[in-house]
């Protein structure tokens, strides 16, 4: 895996977000999913697009297929597909909205990651960065915050479940330094 610049994540995500455009529940959510797609697209430079488009296939993550009318038509590849999952995962899980309160539970992320898997370690402890983690230990992670869903979709997606646990937990021996540091005010 590597970076995507801007563009390039737009058009993953808009190839992906036409598959959502399919199982919009209703003319509303269909129309508003649109014109955010459109109003994505026309800040994009033609030149990038074009750029973009050919880096993107050189990397195998798209491929073209030729229609009988001489147009063609942008497809996906299973890694496209994959990449794709997690830019939107990324996305969804930065804009997780937490509770107003707190539920007095405590979310703990241990991971015991092997060396071959460093990307996907590093990966992880990026989203838990961005989800406000509080390390703990080297590879123990906690928040008070209901993120239990989005860690589970990060790590079956990388099919990495016997290296990653998430516990739930009431109590916690360093509590009152733990609800200082989340919830000063």
């Amino acid at each position: 895996m590597y970076k995507f610049g801007p563009v390039q994540k737009k058009i993953l995500i808009a190839l992906m977000g036409s598959v959502a455009l399919g199982f919009s529940r209703s003319p509303w959510q269909y129309y508003r999913t649109l014109r955010l797609m459109r109003s994505e697209w026309r800040k994009i430079d033609q030149r990038n697009f074009n750029r973009s488009l050919h880096r993107l296939s050189d990397e195998k993550l798209l491929k073209e297929k030729r229609l009988p009318d001489g147009s063609f038509r942008l497809v996906l590849t299973t890694r496209g597909k994959r990449e794709a999952k997690i830019l939107s995962l990324i996305g969804s899980s930065i804009n997780f909205k937490r509770p107003k309160r707190w539920d007095g539970k405590w979310r703990l992320v241990l991971f015991d990651i092997p060396e071959k898997n460093r990307l996907f370690r590093d990966i992880l402890r990026e989203h838990l960065r961005t989800l406000k983690f509080l390390k703990l230990q080297h590879s123990v992670f906690v928040s008070p915050h209901p993120f239990e869903k989005p860690i589970q979709e990060l790590v079956s997606l990388y099919s990495a479940q016997p290296y990653v646990r998430v516990v739930t937990a009431t109590n916690i021996d360093s509590e009152p330094a733990l609800k200082r540091h989340f919830f000063r005010r």
